[in-house]
């Protein structure tokens, strides 16, 4: 409406600027039309709020009543809910109550059972763990008088090896024994690895020295007279080793340091005097060689680097034990061999020079031979020329008969002539 009487001001406007004046009557009722139409909007909105009044309260009151109902609904169904737990409630106990007597009534019954059945089992299991054992111990009985007997049996075969013991104890005591037997295990060595002629025993390697060594190794020379010795000597300081061992088993640490340095000081002994006894340069080598016949020592010797650096430097003496003497000897062996095949081939080459100044010869009286033939040859053919030429001239010749060519050259007729 507003929009309307905003239009109508804007046309009179224009009317009254464009001077038409004859709309005004038309003005007027328009200005009337839009009075009367406030009025009845107006009118209107006044009973349409009235409406929305009374319809605004009748659902105000809906809504109470339909609470109002709901919660007396609610509260009834609780009332019956509560109700119906209560009984569920005591149901359930009841049967609880039942199930546990039920339950007790079970367990009393198996107890009983079970009561009975290991009664049962035990006097079967004691049964036979009597009977088991009865025959278990007279197998025992048994097993063990064979035992005792047998152990009777061994102490007799022991009291016997303890003598035999007792006399090899004796026998190793005995220095020239122990010497002995290394020098023993040395030959084995030697006889199984070199030739009877690439070793020798008790030799005197130090001239006018009276002293003779066990054995020595021969190193070829240049010459035969300045075959070149290796002395080898056998030592086994078996008491001051002996009391070592027995100190390691017991464990006493002092005790074996102390053995320990009695044993290296014999080693150095040794070697002392091997290098005084034996090593004569230029007859011999200038280091001999210490076998041990034991692996435990030669290993007892090794611990000490110093004392091993010492025997080399200051007496020009390697020590070796079974195993490592053998290597050593193994290689010596195989630098003979190389010796001798460098030997055989420096001969074998002299051979070749010769047979290459004999061939040089030979190929001379070849060439010397061929020149022969070729003139040889040359001859021949210039005979074989000649009796050809003669041929022809004899052909007019008349040929003589057989018995004056035979009385003329004295000669026997062939056999072929012969016949007739």
């Amino acid at each position: 409406m507003e929009l309307l009487f905003l239009l109508l001001l804007l046309v009179s406007v224009v009317l009254a600027a464009t001077g038409l004046l004859v709309l005004l009557p038309i003005q007027r009722q328009l200005r009337a039309e839009l009075a009367q139409n406030r009025l009845e909007a107006a009118a209107n909105q006044n009973a349409l709020r009235g409406e929305l009044s009374l319809n605004f309260s009748s659902l105000q009151n809906t809504i109470a009543n339909s609470l109002q109902f709901s919660q007396e609904t609610l509260k009834d169904q609780l009332s019956s809910t509560s109700t119906q737990v209560g009984r569920q409630g005591q149901t359930l106990e009841r049967n609880l109550e039942q199930m546990r007597q039920t339950i007790e009534a079970k367990l009393q019954e198996i107890r009983s059972d079970n009561s009975s059945q290991l009664e049962r089992m035990r006097l079967t299991v004691d049964e036979q763990l009597h009977k088991t054992l009865e025959e278990r111990l007279q197998k025992s009985f048994f097993s063990v008088a064979q035992h005792l007997e047998n152990v009777q049996r061994g102490l007799g075969e022991m009291k016997s090896l303890a003598q035999g013991v007792g006399d090899l104890k004796n026998v190793l005591t005995n220095v020239k024994s122990k010497g002995g037997l290394g020098e023993i295990q040395l030959e084995n060595i030697l006889c199984n690895i070199m030739t009877p002629q690439q070793y020798s025993a008790n030799v005197e390697t130090k001239k006018d020295s009276k002293n003779f060594v066990e054995f020595a190794i021969k190193l070829p020379g240049k010459e035969k007279e300045n075959d070149l010795w290796i002395p080898v000597d056998a030592k086994f300081p078996t008491e001051t080793y002996q009391r070592l061992l027995m100190a390691s088993d017991e464990g006493d640490q002092a005790k074996i340091e102390r053995l320990r340095k009695q044993l290296y000081a014999a080693i150095k002994s040794f070697a002392k005097d091997i290098h005084s006894k034996y090593i004569d340069p230029p007859h011999t080598t200038d280091f001999a060689i210490m076998f041990v016949p034991t692996e435990g020592l030669y290993a007892e010797i090794l611990r000490d680097a110093a004392l091993f650096e010492v025997l080399q430097r200051e007496f020009k003496v390697t020590v070796t034990g079974p195993s490592t003497f053998s290597a050593f000897v193994y290689s010596l062996q195989m630098g003979f061999r190389s010796l001798a095949i460098e030997k055989h081939s420096s001969e074998v080459w002299k051979t070749l020079g010769a047979v290459k100044a004999e061939f040089g010869k030979f190929a001379d009286i070849l060439e010397k031979t061929k020149r022969k033939l070729s003139e040889a040859n040359n001859v021949l053919q210039g005979a074989e020329v000649r009796s050809r030429a003669m041929g022809r001239a004899l052909r007019a010749v008349e040929t003589m008969p057989d018995e004056e060519r035979k009385d003329f050259f004295l000669l026997p007729l062939s056999e072929d002539e012969e016949q007739p």
